[in-house]
């Protein structure tokens, strides 16, 4: 098997690709972990998905590709320039809705359905407000992070937070959990209760 073969990417991820290129964007989603969350939201139909950190659409284009018409994603994102571009990506898209907000706030304030699938791709969600985040994920509902292993745009002592983080996840009864070193480093848990 070779796992670098990347068949059915989304149509507009090129473009994207494109654009982070020529913005100089440093952070861009890795496509293993495209591919793994299409596959994941394919087996959520009619669901209700969350992105934390939109950043310039990547991981949100294979988000998308793999909803059917009737699930929706809501993704935030503090910076408002990659909130725009992602408009600019997505317009015409009704089953997506883009917020430009600090997702800790957001996150301390929503009030709304809980969630199938929650990807946190940002420090609210991940290193920050996790117990919130994980109260809004549905019995059977995945939570998916990655960068778990070593990355070159990591600030010095940034390993600790991700030592506690993964054991903090191992610590908590209502989560399955598989690690995984691959890409970047993912862990997907899944809620028990």
């Amino acid at each position: 098997m070779n796992d670098s073969i990347i068949l059915n990417k989304p149509t507009i991820h090129s473009e994207i690709e494109k654009k982070y290129q020529e913005i100089g964007f440093t952070m861009p989603s890795d496509l293993y972990v495209g591919t793994l969350l299409k596959t994941l939201i394919t087996s959520k139909p009619k669901s209700n998905l969350l992105e934390l950190g939109t950043g310039i659409g990547l991981s949100l284009s294979w988000m998308l590709d793999g909803m059917d018409a009737e699930s929706k994603i809501t993704s935030v994102d503090n910076d408002p320039e990659l909130i725009e571009m992602a408009k600019h990506h997505f317009s015409g898209e009704s089953r997506l809705q883009l917020i430009n907000a600090d997702a800790s706030q957001w996150i301390k304030e929503y009030q709304g359905a809980k969630f199938d699938l929650i990807f946190a791709d940002a420090w609210p969600g991940k290193y920050s407000e996790l117990d919130l985040v994980l109260d809004l994920l549905k019995t059977g509902g995945f939570y998916i992070i990655d960068d778990m292993m070593a990355q070159p745009n990591w600030p010095d002592g940034h390993q600790k937070n991700v030592d506690k983080l993964i054991e903090y996840l191992e610590d908590r009864n209502d989560l399955n959990l598989t690690k995984m070193n691959w890409s970047t480093g993912i862990i997907i848990a899944v809620k028990k209760y």
